[in-house]
């Protein structure tokens, strides 16, 4: 496992739409234990592949529920109610912003041995898999930002939320 350099906002990268993932090799294998370790590294819940350079469809989230998710090719199949908070990425460090998401998703998708399943989310889960399955269709979640984007250490600050 290797830690790869996460593309930052301004990355011509991170504008592109990901390829659909048609067979497991070693090379994705090893791409999504690498997702892993560099999410982890950098705090994040989430990390897309081309947020570090692969335009493939495949999504690494993990928001302490107990789970290590993979999605690989997801697709949002339904969506209900609506939650507003702060939203950050690793993609823009040291920001964050306002985005209204579903409280409630689910997603198609394959799994890290191309086997088909179908996840349910709500709260921060459901946000992260809206979140990064944007990434795949080069979207950030700046675009979806109500009001300013902040910087996370005035936050950290004590200032109101």
């Amino acid at each position: 496992m290797a830690l790869r350099q996460i593309r930052v906002m301004g990355d011509p990268v991170l504008a592109k739409e990901c390829k659909p993932v048609k067979e497991i090799t070693p090379r994705i294998q090893e791409l999504i234990e690498d997702m892993f370790e560099t999410m982890y590294q950098a705090n994040g819940v989430g990390l897309a592949a081309s947020q570090v350079g692969v335009l493939r469809q495949i999504v690494t989230i993990d928001v302490d529920d107990g789970n290590q998710y993979v999605l690989i090719n997801p697709e949002i199949v339904d969506q209900s109610g609506t939650q507003t908070g702060y939203e950050g990425c690793l993609s823009v460090p040291g920001k964050t912003g306002i985005v209204t998401r579903p409280d409630k998703v689910t997603v198609k998708a394959f799994d890290e041995n191309m086997q088909p399943f179908q996840l349910e989310g709500e709260g921060l889960l459901a946000r992260a898999i809206c979140h990064e399955c944007a990434h795949l269709k080069g979207q950030l979640y700046v675009e979806l930002v109500e009001g300013e984007l902040e910087d996370v250490d005035a936050l950290d600050e004590g200032e109101e939320e």
